[in-house]
């Protein structure tokens, strides 16, 4: 089960209904932050969720917008005692970006850990989640992220059977043991069946339409793009700034069939982001204009 929450849809500045942007994610104890804008703590606190179990935290890029909630976030974790160390991820120059904000948070009880993305793609495991980085167009360098919850195969007695497997053997088969006795080699997949489809969310902000969004948000449980425009005057606008209107998000969507699509990162001027979705709907039907404080929880399909 993946619990995600859409903390704060804003681009560029606060508005007193609607916080910078943040997205949240829990699982299995653990807590990823993507971004933290101006106003993210308040979200949090807001949202009922808590600062503590955040041990990674995921930067799309370094715009005031995505970043300046950093510095206080960093003091509350360390005035609620917190040990645990926490891992940042983000764009070329992260340990960089983080250390220079951090002279207004110097003395921090745990250890920060740096992941810098290098590639235009890059995955990273980190507990229980695998985390799939891909490199936007925007006008300073910009990360996508995908959050994929696998999930392995059931255990299946006949097979194991079938492959003449000791029945002592089975339970570390199906912890991804491989076992070599008398010769023989025993291999998890000699019990268990292939892997099942796990969770997915994708996730990307300030960027143009661009392909590799399509490769990761394809079959997504959940797609949370940016939609900083919706009005259609505004395409040149999104061109010269290098964002994304609705209706371009909801062609990506289109072509990559996620199950659902959460518009965010909206413009201070788009007050009623609800009255564009009537046509945003034509493109892609399950469109939805994102909000402060959206929960949704994820669960693995039944058999």
């Amino acid at each position: 089960m993946l619990d995600i929450c859409l903390l704060g849809t804003g681009g560029m500045m606060p508005l007193p209904r609607r916080k910078l942007t943040a997205l949240m994610a829990r699982y299995n104890g653990s807590s990823l932050l993507i971004d933290c804008g101006e106003g993210t703590q308040v979200a949090i606190k807001e949202a009922g969720w808590s600062f503590k179990p955040i041990d990674v935290l995921c930067f799309t890029h370094f715009h005031a917008d995505h970043i300046s909630g950093l510095p206080g976030l960093l003091l509350t974790m360390g005035n609620a005692e917190r040990k645990e160390d926490l891992t940042i991820i983000g764009p070329k120059g992260v340990e960089r970006v983080v250390n220079s904000i951090r002279v207004i948070a110097p003395e921090l009880p745990f250890k920060i850990r740096f992941i810098e993305l290098n590639e235009p793609e890059q995955e990273i495991l980190i507990n229980g989640m695998k985390i799939c980085a891909y490199r936007v167009n925007h006008n300073v360098i910009c990360y996508g992220y995908s959050i994929i919850i696998e999930r392995n195969g059931k255990f299946i007695p006949e097979l194991a059977q079938e492959n003449h497997v000791p029945m002592y053997m089975w339970s570390r088969l199906q912890k991804g043991e491989i076992i070599e006795e008398d010769g023989k080699i025993f291999t998890p997949e000699m019990v268990i069946g292939p892997a099942r489809k796990g969770i997915k969310v994708t996730y990307c902000t300030d960027t143009r339409p661009v392909q590799i969004i399509e490769k990761y948000a394809k079959d997504a449980d959940l797609f949370i793009c940016e939609g900083m425009y919706g009005e259609k005057d505004k395409l040149s606008k999104a061109k010269e700034y290098k964002h994304m209107t609705f209706y371009e998000a909801a062609e990506i969507a289109k072509a990559a069939e996620p199950k659902e699509m959460w518009l965010t990162h909206f413009s201070p001027s788009l007050t009623r982001p609800n009255d564009y979705m009537k046509e945003v709907k034509t493109i892609f039907e399950n469109s939805h204009a994102g909000k402060d404080g959206k929960i949704v929880e994820l669960r693995f399909e039944e058999e």
